[in-house]
Protein backbone atom coordinates (compact mmCIF):
# COMPACT_ATOMS: atom_id res chain seq x y z
CA UNK A 1 0.00 0.00 0.00
CA UNK A 2 1.10 3.54 -0.74
CA UNK A 3 2.81 5.22 2.20
CA UNK A 4 0.41 7.62 3.96
CA UNK A 5 3.26 10.02 4.73
CA UNK A 6 4.05 10.45 1.02
CA UNK A 7 0.35 11.07 0.29
CA UNK A 8 0.24 13.83 2.91
CA UNK A 9 3.34 15.42 1.43
CA UNK A 10 1.95 15.32 -2.11
CA UNK A 11 -1.39 16.88 -1.24
CA UNK A 12 -0.22 19.20 1.56
CA UNK A 13 -2.17 17.42 4.31
CA UNK A 14 -0.93 18.18 7.84
CA UNK A 15 -1.68 15.98 10.83
CA UNK A 16 -1.00 12.60 12.41
CA UNK A 17 -4.26 11.92 14.23
CA UNK A 18 -5.77 8.46 13.99
CA UNK A 19 -9.17 9.57 12.54
CA UNK A 20 -7.40 11.46 9.73
CA UNK A 21 -5.11 8.51 8.93
CA UNK A 22 -8.11 6.14 8.79
CA UNK A 23 -9.89 8.40 6.30
CA UNK A 24 -6.80 8.57 4.06
CA UNK A 25 -6.33 4.78 4.22
CA UNK A 26 -9.96 4.27 3.19
CA UNK A 27 -9.53 6.61 0.21
CA UNK A 28 -6.42 4.71 -0.95
CA UNK A 29 -8.15 1.33 -0.58
CA UNK A 30 -11.20 2.30 -2.63
CA UNK A 31 -9.21 4.20 -5.31
CA UNK A 32 -8.44 1.19 -7.63
CA UNK A 33 -12.15 0.33 -7.88
CA UNK A 34 -14.88 2.19 -9.77
CA UNK A 35 -17.22 2.32 -6.78
CA UNK A 36 -18.98 5.59 -5.97
CA UNK A 37 -17.69 7.33 -2.84
CA UNK A 38 -19.50 9.74 -0.53
CA UNK A 39 -17.28 12.00 1.59
CA UNK A 40 -18.95 13.56 4.62
CA UNK A 41 -17.71 16.09 7.14
CA UNK A 42 -18.31 19.58 8.46
CA UNK A 43 -17.51 22.67 6.45
CA UNK A 44 -13.81 23.51 6.45
CA UNK A 45 -12.39 20.06 7.30
CA UNK A 46 -10.63 19.55 3.94
CA UNK A 47 -13.00 17.18 2.13
CA UNK A 48 -11.73 18.41 -1.26
CA UNK A 49 -8.39 16.55 -0.85
CA UNK A 50 -9.96 13.08 -0.74
CA UNK A 51 -11.43 12.90 -4.27
CA UNK A 52 -8.02 14.01 -5.55
CA UNK A 53 -6.35 11.19 -3.59
CA UNK A 54 -8.87 8.71 -5.02
CA UNK A 55 -8.38 9.92 -8.59
CA UNK A 56 -4.57 9.96 -8.49
CA UNK A 57 -4.43 6.42 -7.09
CA UNK A 58 -6.90 4.96 -9.59
CA UNK A 59 -6.54 3.61 -13.14
CA UNK A 60 -8.18 6.86 -14.32
CA UNK A 61 -5.36 9.11 -13.07
CA UNK A 62 -4.27 10.03 -16.62
CA UNK A 63 -7.82 11.04 -17.58
CA UNK A 64 -9.77 14.18 -16.66
CA UNK A 65 -10.59 15.15 -13.10
CA UNK A 66 -13.56 17.56 -12.97
CA UNK A 67 -14.66 19.23 -9.72
CA UNK A 68 -18.17 20.73 -9.60
CA UNK A 69 -19.57 22.83 -6.74
CA UNK A 70 -23.28 21.98 -6.96
CA UNK A 71 -24.19 24.69 -4.44
CA UNK A 72 -22.71 27.45 -6.61
CA UNK A 73 -24.76 26.68 -9.75
CA UNK A 74 -28.26 28.23 -10.01
CA UNK A 75 -31.11 25.74 -9.96
CA UNK A 76 -32.31 26.79 -13.42
CA UNK A 77 -29.01 25.93 -15.14
CA UNK A 78 -27.72 22.97 -13.11
CA UNK A 79 -29.05 20.33 -15.56
CA UNK A 80 -27.42 22.09 -18.50
CA UNK A 81 -24.10 22.41 -16.64
CA UNK A 82 -24.00 18.74 -15.64
CA UNK A 83 -25.51 17.05 -18.70
CA UNK A 84 -25.19 19.63 -21.50
CA UNK A 85 -27.87 21.03 -23.81
CA UNK A 86 -28.88 21.16 -27.45
CA UNK A 87 -29.06 24.28 -29.58
CA UNK A 88 -32.33 26.12 -29.05
CA UNK A 89 -33.36 24.05 -26.02
CA UNK A 90 -33.91 27.24 -24.01
CA UNK A 91 -33.47 30.99 -24.35
CA UNK A 92 -29.80 31.76 -24.83
CA UNK A 93 -28.85 28.26 -26.02
CA UNK A 94 -27.35 29.49 -29.30
CA UNK A 95 -25.28 26.35 -29.76
CA UNK A 96 -25.02 22.81 -28.43
CA UNK A 97 -22.82 22.36 -25.38
CA UNK A 98 -21.28 19.40 -23.58
CA UNK A 99 -21.94 18.97 -19.86
CA UNK A 100 -19.50 17.97 -17.14
CA UNK A 101 -20.46 14.29 -17.29
CA UNK A 102 -19.70 14.21 -21.02
CA UNK A 103 -16.43 16.12 -20.58
CA UNK A 104 -15.25 13.88 -17.73
CA UNK A 105 -16.00 10.59 -19.49
CA UNK A 106 -13.15 8.17 -18.78
CA UNK A 107 -12.10 10.12 -15.70
CA UNK A 108 -13.47 11.23 -12.34
CA UNK A 109 -16.12 13.81 -11.48
CA UNK A 110 -16.28 15.31 -7.97
CA UNK A 111 -19.71 16.64 -6.94
CA UNK A 112 -19.17 18.94 -3.98
CA UNK A 113 -22.22 20.00 -1.90
CA UNK A 114 -24.25 17.25 -3.60
CA UNK A 115 -27.13 17.75 -1.13
CA UNK A 116 -27.87 21.10 -2.80
CA UNK A 117 -28.99 19.40 -6.04
CA UNK A 118 -32.70 19.90 -6.89
CA UNK A 119 -34.85 16.74 -6.78
CA UNK A 120 -35.29 16.75 -10.57
CA UNK A 121 -31.50 16.76 -11.04
CA UNK A 122 -31.15 14.00 -8.46
CA UNK A 123 -33.30 11.79 -10.69
CA UNK A 124 -30.98 12.43 -13.66
CA UNK A 125 -27.91 11.72 -11.52
CA UNK A 126 -29.43 8.45 -10.30
CA UNK A 127 -29.86 7.31 -13.90
CA UNK A 128 -26.20 8.04 -14.64
CA UNK A 129 -25.10 6.00 -11.63
CA UNK A 130 -27.41 3.10 -12.49
CA UNK A 131 -26.98 2.82 -16.27
CA UNK A 132 -24.20 5.23 -17.26
CA UNK A 133 -26.70 7.04 -19.48
CA UNK A 134 -27.81 10.67 -19.61
CA UNK A 135 -29.65 13.01 -21.98
CA UNK A 136 -28.76 16.58 -22.82
CA UNK A 137 -31.35 19.23 -22.02
CA UNK A 138 -33.65 19.51 -25.04
CA UNK A 139 -32.69 16.11 -26.44
CA UNK A 140 -34.45 12.74 -26.40
CA UNK A 141 -31.37 10.78 -27.43
CA UNK A 142 -29.60 8.97 -24.55
CA UNK A 143 -25.81 9.13 -24.44
CA UNK A 144 -23.29 6.99 -22.60
CA UNK A 145 -20.62 8.17 -20.19
CA UNK A 146 -17.92 6.24 -18.35
CA UNK A 147 -17.22 8.35 -15.29
CA UNK A 148 -16.33 7.65 -11.67
CA UNK A 149 -18.44 9.71 -9.26
CA UNK A 150 -17.14 11.01 -5.94
CA UNK A 151 -19.52 13.23 -3.95
CA UNK A 152 -19.18 15.29 -0.78
CA UNK A 153 -21.54 17.05 1.62
CA UNK A 154 -21.51 18.78 5.00
CA UNK A 155 -25.24 18.10 5.51
CA UNK A 156 -26.80 15.19 7.39
CA UNK A 157 -28.25 13.31 4.41
CA UNK A 158 -30.37 11.00 6.58
CA UNK A 159 -32.12 14.07 7.96
CA UNK A 160 -32.48 15.48 4.45
CA UNK A 161 -34.04 12.19 3.33
CA UNK A 162 -36.55 12.30 6.20
CA UNK A 163 -37.45 15.88 5.24
CA UNK A 164 -37.94 14.92 1.58
CA UNK A 165 -35.02 17.02 0.33
CA UNK A 166 -32.84 14.13 -0.83
CA UNK A 167 -33.68 10.83 -2.54
CA UNK A 168 -32.96 7.73 -0.48
CA UNK A 169 -32.15 5.59 -3.53
CA UNK A 170 -29.61 8.18 -4.69
CA UNK A 171 -28.02 8.21 -1.23
CA UNK A 172 -27.35 4.46 -1.35
CA UNK A 173 -25.95 4.75 -4.88
CA UNK A 174 -23.56 7.53 -3.88
CA UNK A 175 -22.57 6.06 -0.51
CA UNK A 176 -21.33 2.71 -1.79
CA UNK A 177 -18.17 3.55 0.16
CA UNK A 178 -18.63 6.32 2.77
CA UNK A 179 -15.60 8.25 4.07
CA UNK A 180 -16.05 10.48 7.13
CA UNK A 181 -13.51 13.31 7.46
CA UNK A 182 -13.09 14.19 11.17
CA UNK A 183 -13.69 17.73 12.47
CA UNK A 184 -10.71 19.63 13.85
CA UNK A 185 -11.85 19.25 17.47
CA UNK A 186 -11.37 15.46 17.10
CA UNK A 187 -7.78 16.04 15.97
CA UNK A 188 -6.44 17.90 19.02
CA UNK A 189 -2.87 16.76 18.42
CA UNK A 190 -2.94 18.29 14.92
CA UNK A 191 -4.26 21.75 15.87
CA UNK A 192 -0.92 23.23 16.95
CA UNK A 193 0.86 21.73 13.91
CA UNK A 194 -1.64 23.38 11.58
CA UNK A 195 -1.46 26.71 13.41
CA UNK A 196 2.35 26.69 13.21
CA UNK A 197 2.21 25.92 9.46
CA UNK A 198 -0.22 28.78 8.75
CA UNK A 199 1.82 31.20 10.88
CA UNK A 200 4.99 30.13 9.08
CA UNK A 201 3.39 30.76 5.67
CA UNK A 202 2.45 34.31 6.70
CA UNK A 203 5.97 34.86 8.00
CA UNK A 204 7.51 33.86 4.65
CA UNK A 205 5.02 35.76 2.50
CA UNK A 206 5.10 38.95 4.57
CA UNK A 207 8.79 38.74 5.53
CA UNK A 208 8.28 38.97 9.28
CA UNK A 209 9.31 36.81 12.28
CA UNK A 210 6.89 33.90 12.89
CA UNK A 211 4.66 33.92 15.96
CA UNK A 212 4.75 31.25 18.66
CA UNK A 213 2.29 30.32 21.42
CA UNK A 214 3.02 30.09 25.14
CA UNK A 215 1.65 27.17 27.16
CA UNK A 216 -1.62 28.87 28.11
CA UNK A 217 -2.36 29.95 24.53
CA UNK A 218 -1.60 26.48 23.21
CA UNK A 219 -3.96 24.91 25.75
CA UNK A 220 -6.72 27.33 24.74
CA UNK A 221 -6.05 26.66 21.06
CA UNK A 222 -6.32 22.89 21.45
CA UNK A 223 -9.50 23.01 23.55
CA UNK A 224 -11.45 25.53 21.47
CA UNK A 225 -14.49 24.19 19.58
CA UNK A 226 -13.38 25.37 16.09
CA UNK A 227 -16.78 25.45 14.48
CA UNK A 228 -15.19 26.61 11.19
CA UNK A 229 -12.54 23.88 11.47
CA UNK A 230 -9.26 24.29 9.50
CA UNK A 231 -10.57 27.30 7.58
CA UNK A 232 -11.27 29.16 10.84
CA UNK A 233 -7.91 28.15 12.36
CA UNK A 234 -6.07 29.50 9.32
CA UNK A 235 -8.00 32.76 9.53
CA UNK A 236 -7.06 33.22 13.20
CA UNK A 237 -3.38 32.40 12.59
CA UNK A 238 -3.15 34.90 9.74
CA UNK A 239 -4.89 37.67 11.69
CA UNK A 240 -2.64 37.32 14.74
CA UNK A 241 0.53 37.09 12.62
CA UNK A 242 -0.20 40.36 10.84
CA UNK A 243 -1.90 42.42 13.54
CA UNK A 244 -0.11 41.57 16.80
CA UNK A 245 3.28 43.25 17.44
CA UNK A 246 4.23 40.55 19.96
CA UNK A 247 5.78 37.41 18.50
CA UNK A 248 5.03 35.25 21.56
CA UNK A 249 1.26 34.99 21.88
CA UNK A 250 -0.27 34.58 25.32
CA UNK A 251 -3.71 33.26 26.22
CA UNK A 252 -5.28 36.75 26.70
CA UNK A 253 -4.03 37.83 23.27
CA UNK A 254 -5.30 34.65 21.57
CA UNK A 255 -8.66 34.94 23.30
CA UNK A 256 -9.28 38.29 21.56
CA UNK A 257 -9.31 36.55 18.18
CA UNK A 258 -11.65 33.70 19.12
CA UNK A 259 -15.40 34.40 18.69
CA UNK A 260 -17.16 34.36 22.04
CA UNK A 261 -20.49 32.71 22.80
CA UNK A 262 -22.90 33.68 25.54
CA UNK A 263 -22.09 35.98 28.47
CA UNK A 264 -18.59 37.04 29.44
CA UNK A 265 -15.45 35.96 27.64
CA UNK A 266 -15.79 32.17 27.71
CA UNK A 267 -14.93 30.59 24.33
CA UNK A 268 -17.26 28.10 22.70
CA UNK A 269 -16.89 24.92 24.71
CA UNK A 270 -16.32 21.61 22.98
CA UNK A 271 -19.23 19.19 22.72
CA UNK A 272 -20.38 16.41 20.42
CA UNK A 273 -23.41 18.19 19.03
CA UNK A 274 -23.30 19.52 15.46
CA UNK A 275 -24.21 23.22 15.40
CA UNK A 276 -24.59 23.82 11.63
CA UNK A 277 -28.40 24.09 11.56
CA UNK A 278 -28.49 25.79 14.97
CA UNK A 279 -26.29 28.64 13.74
CA UNK A 280 -28.68 29.61 10.93
CA UNK A 281 -31.71 29.51 13.21
CA UNK A 282 -29.96 31.44 15.97
CA UNK A 283 -28.99 34.30 13.64
CA UNK A 284 -32.54 34.50 12.32
CA UNK A 285 -34.05 34.48 15.82
CA UNK A 286 -31.70 37.29 16.85
CA UNK A 287 -33.05 39.29 13.93
CA UNK A 288 -36.66 38.56 15.01
CA UNK A 289 -35.94 39.69 18.57
CA UNK A 290 -34.33 42.92 17.35
CA UNK A 291 -37.38 43.63 15.18
CA UNK A 292 -39.70 42.94 18.13
CA UNK A 293 -37.70 45.29 20.34
CA UNK A 294 -37.91 48.02 17.71
CA UNK A 295 -41.69 47.51 17.36
CA UNK A 296 -42.18 47.70 21.14
CA UNK A 297 -40.16 50.92 21.26
CA UNK A 298 -42.37 52.42 18.55
CA UNK A 299 -45.52 51.46 20.46
CA UNK A 300 -44.20 53.02 23.68
CA UNK A 301 -43.36 56.23 21.85
CA UNK A 302 -46.84 56.34 20.30
CA UNK A 303 -48.51 55.82 23.70
CA UNK A 304 -46.45 58.61 25.24
CA UNK A 305 -47.48 60.96 22.45
CA UNK A 306 -51.17 60.00 22.75
CA UNK A 307 -51.25 60.23 26.55
CA UNK A 308 -49.23 63.44 26.76
CA UNK A 309 -50.87 66.06 28.97
CA UNK A 310 -53.14 63.60 30.85
CA UNK A 311 -53.14 62.65 34.52
CA UNK A 312 -53.30 59.16 35.99
CA UNK A 313 -57.13 59.13 36.09
CA UNK A 314 -57.76 60.63 32.63
CA UNK A 315 -57.09 59.19 29.23
CA UNK A 316 -58.22 62.20 27.16
CA UNK A 317 -56.33 62.57 23.91
CA UNK A 318 -54.34 65.80 23.45
CA UNK A 319 -55.97 66.40 20.05
CA UNK A 320 -58.62 64.87 17.84
CA UNK A 321 -55.95 63.68 15.41
CA UNK A 322 -54.13 61.50 17.93
CA UNK A 323 -54.15 57.75 17.39
CA UNK A 324 -56.40 55.69 19.70
CA UNK A 325 -54.85 53.98 22.70
CA UNK A 326 -54.78 50.18 22.57
CA UNK A 327 -57.61 48.79 24.71
CA UNK A 328 -59.61 52.08 24.74
CA UNK A 329 -62.33 53.53 22.49
CA UNK A 330 -63.15 57.25 21.89
CA UNK A 331 -65.87 58.55 24.23
CA UNK A 332 -68.51 61.13 23.41
CA UNK A 333 -66.71 63.72 25.50
CA UNK A 334 -63.61 63.54 23.32
CA UNK A 335 -61.66 61.28 25.68
CA UNK A 336 -61.25 57.52 25.74
CA UNK A 337 -63.15 54.77 27.46
CA UNK A 338 -62.01 51.20 27.97
CA UNK A 339 -63.11 48.63 25.37
CA UNK A 340 -65.81 46.20 26.51
CA UNK A 341 -64.41 42.81 27.45
CA UNK A 342 -66.03 39.42 27.45
CA UNK A 343 -67.54 38.77 30.87
CA UNK A 344 -68.73 35.57 32.54
CA UNK A 345 -70.64 36.29 35.71
CA UNK A 346 -68.64 38.92 37.53
CA UNK A 347 -65.28 37.92 36.08
CA UNK A 348 -63.66 39.62 33.10
CA UNK A 349 -61.64 37.58 30.63
CA UNK A 350 -59.19 38.80 28.02
CA UNK A 351 -58.76 36.52 25.05
CA UNK A 352 -55.32 34.92 25.52
CA UNK A 353 -52.77 35.70 22.86
CA UNK A 354 -51.67 32.66 20.90
CA UNK A 355 -47.92 32.13 21.45
CA UNK A 356 -45.76 32.24 18.35
CA UNK A 357 -43.71 29.16 17.54
CA UNK A 358 -40.11 29.39 16.37
CA UNK A 359 -41.23 28.69 12.78
CA UNK A 360 -43.87 31.45 13.04
CA UNK A 361 -41.24 33.94 14.18
CA UNK A 362 -38.88 32.91 11.37
CA UNK A 363 -41.66 33.11 8.79
CA UNK A 364 -42.65 36.60 9.97
CA UNK A 365 -39.05 37.86 9.87
CA UNK A 366 -38.45 36.48 6.36
CA UNK A 367 -41.72 37.93 5.00
CA UNK A 368 -40.91 41.38 6.47
CA UNK A 369 -37.40 41.31 5.01
CA UNK A 370 -38.70 40.29 1.57
CA UNK A 371 -41.29 43.06 1.63
CA UNK A 372 -38.74 45.67 2.65
CA UNK A 373 -36.44 44.55 -0.18
CA UNK A 374 -39.22 44.46 -2.76
CA UNK A 375 -38.93 40.68 -3.11
CA UNK A 376 -35.18 40.75 -3.79
CA UNK A 377 -33.76 37.66 -2.09
CA UNK A 378 -30.17 38.84 -2.07
CA UNK A 379 -30.99 42.01 -0.13
CA UNK A 380 -33.35 40.13 2.20
CA UNK A 381 -30.67 37.49 2.91
CA UNK A 382 -28.14 40.21 3.79
CA UNK A 383 -30.62 41.80 6.19
CA UNK A 384 -31.25 38.41 7.84
CA UNK A 385 -27.51 37.63 8.14
CA UNK A 386 -27.68 34.45 6.04
CA UNK A 387 -26.68 33.26 2.58
CA UNK A 388 -29.09 33.55 -0.34
CA UNK A 389 -29.19 29.75 -0.67
CA UNK A 390 -30.07 29.33 3.03
CA UNK A 391 -32.86 31.89 2.63
CA UNK A 392 -34.18 30.01 -0.41
CA UNK A 393 -34.25 26.77 1.60
CA UNK A 394 -36.04 28.47 4.52
CA UNK A 395 -38.66 29.91 2.14
CA UNK A 396 -39.38 26.41 0.81
CA UNK A 397 -39.34 24.71 4.23
CA UNK A 398 -41.69 27.30 5.79
CA UNK A 399 -44.05 27.39 2.81
CA UNK A 400 -43.67 31.12 2.18
CA UNK A 401 -45.28 32.37 -1.02
CA UNK A 402 -43.24 34.67 -3.25
CA UNK A 403 -43.65 38.33 -2.23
Amino acid sequence: MTDIFSIKQRFGIIGNSEPLNRAIEMAVKVAPTDLSVLITGESGVGKEFFPQIIHHHSARKHQKYVAVNCGAIPEGTIDSELFGHEKGSFTGAVEARKGYFEEASGGTIFLDEVAELPLSTQVRLLRVLQTGEFMRVGSSKPQKTDVRVVAATNIDLQKAINEGRFREDLYYRLATVPIAVPPLRQRKEDIHLLFRKFASDVSVNCKMPPITLDEGARHLLENYYWKGNIRQLKNVAEQISVIEPARVISEPILRKYLPMEGVGSTPIVMNDRSQEEFADERELLYKVLFDMKRDITDVKRMLLEVMGGTNQQSYNAPSHESAPVAGYLPSQGGGYQQEPQETIGEEVFDEPAKPLSKDDMMREAIVKALRRSGGKRKEAAQELFMSERTLYRKIKDLGIDEI
